[in-house]
């Protein structure tokens, strides 16, 4: 007799519908420290410029290093498939929405991932004395990892868009064998994408020092749209925080977490934060910068996929510098500019020394109404929390 199993739904919960609860002191902003160490590095601004053509060149990696965050380099985009990405770069940007996906799939087949050219852009970044974290695919990780390492690169993020310890392959050579590939490594190794407790615990027993949380809720990602995967930002940050602290108590050995996807201003950041990450990946808000390789657009990591191309090319125009973005002065009302002042502003609102004191003393309550309460003149005028 056949036993019939009823699907159960449980429910989670995305960044917009969570708020931050003040504690019973507040602070100086100057007693504030907003720093984090990821992978053995000090972070003097608990941000992630994301691995995307659009976003980090070794240009934008200085300037963000400069300033506390990091910018993180994809080593199989197009600036290491080409000696000058600058007129690839333009073709992206200017070509229309209907012969986007075709050019970015011939973009990304005409040329290989050159070696001399990772060790090159890795030196470009050494250069400016700031830390170089570099990312690959986990399907590349065994030929790309010893060249960067080798090149002075100081930290390796493995990144897809889901990630397990468990991957099986027909063939045998695209299988990465995570422990195996920490232990040769001579750099520290970071690893993403994940939503889940259970496999953020296996993988953090097999000697990474830093993951990635999030899948699908990048601006210029589709996965939710074109697999129907993914969980809501806040509920992820909260699972994966969880088997953090539980594998913690277990080894005595904290794993950073890192909120990657969906963040948007500096609030997202605060609240990510708040929910247990110790550090956010953001995309589309350096994509605005007036440095920003994408030349006002922005573009997802999946896109070169030949099979089936994912990751929309949106117009995020410029806002600023990367300086205003990173430490202003801020010309917009809307949380996209002076970062570092939103975060370390909201900490001292809060009563909230450090990072850990966001783990551990502030609530975080479900808020339906976060976006809409009160704000009536500012979405029919599209300001601050609405402006377009």
């Amino acid at each position: 007799m056949n036993t019939i199993t009823e699907k159960k739904f449980n429910r989670t919960y995305g960044l917009d519908e969570v708020a931050l609860v003040p504690s019973d002191i507040t602070l100086d902003y100057d007693l504030v420290d907003i720093s984090t160490t990821i992978a053995g590095i000090k972070m003097e601004l608990p941000v992630f410029a994301s691995a995307m053509d659009s976003v980090v060149s070794p240009e934008t990696a200085s300037v963000i290093g400069k300033h506390g965050g990091v910018g993180v380099l994809n080593l199989e985009g197009v600036q290491t498939r080409y000696e000058d990405p600058s007129d690839i770069l333009k073709q992206i940007s200017s070509v229309s929405k209907k012969e986007y996906v075709s050019l970015m799939q011939e973009i990304y087949q005409r040329h290989d991932v050159k070696h001399e050219l990772v060790k090159k852009r890795i030196k470009e970044i050494k250069s400016h004395n700031i830390p170089v974290f570099v990312s690959c695919t986990p399907q590349r990780a065994n030929e790309i990892g010893p060249i960067a390492a080798e090149a002075g690169a100081d930290v390796i993020v493995i990144q897809s868009t889901v990630v397990s310890n468990k991957y099986k392959a027909k063939d045998p050579s695209k299988t990465l064998d995570l422990k195996e590939f920490c232990k040769k490594m001579t750099i520290p190794v970071m690893i993403g994408n994940t939503t889940t407790f259970e496999v953020s615990l296996d993988l953090m027993k097999t000697g990474i020092q830093g993951l990635f949380v999030g899948i699908g809720p990048g601006a210029a990602c589709t996965t939710r749209g074109v697999l129907g995967i993914g969980v809501p930002m806040a509920s992820a940050i909260a699972q994966v925080a969880n088997a953090r602290d539980q594998y913690n108590a277990e080894s005595g050995n904290y794993i950073p977490i890192i909120a990657d996807g969906g963040i948007v201003n500096s609030g997202d950041i605060c609240k990510a934060l708040a929910c247990g990450a110790d550090a956010v990946m953001i995309g589309s808000p350096f994509a605005k910068a007036e440095e920003a390789p994408g030349n006002g657009f922005h573009w997802g990591m999946a896109t070169p996929n030949s099979v089936l191309p994912r990751g929309a090319r949106i117009n995020v125009g410029c806002t600023g510098t990367l300086e205003q973005i990173l430490i202003g002065p801020s010309n917009t009302d809307d949380g996209s500019q002076n970062l570092t002042g939103a975060i370390k502003t909201c900490f001292a609102t809060l009563g909230a020394q450090n990072i850990k004191s966001m783990h551990e003393d502030i609530e975080v309550i479900l808020a339906p109404s976060l976006l809409t309460e009160g704000k009536l003149y500012q979405k029919a005028q599209d300001l601050g929390m609405f402006k377009q």
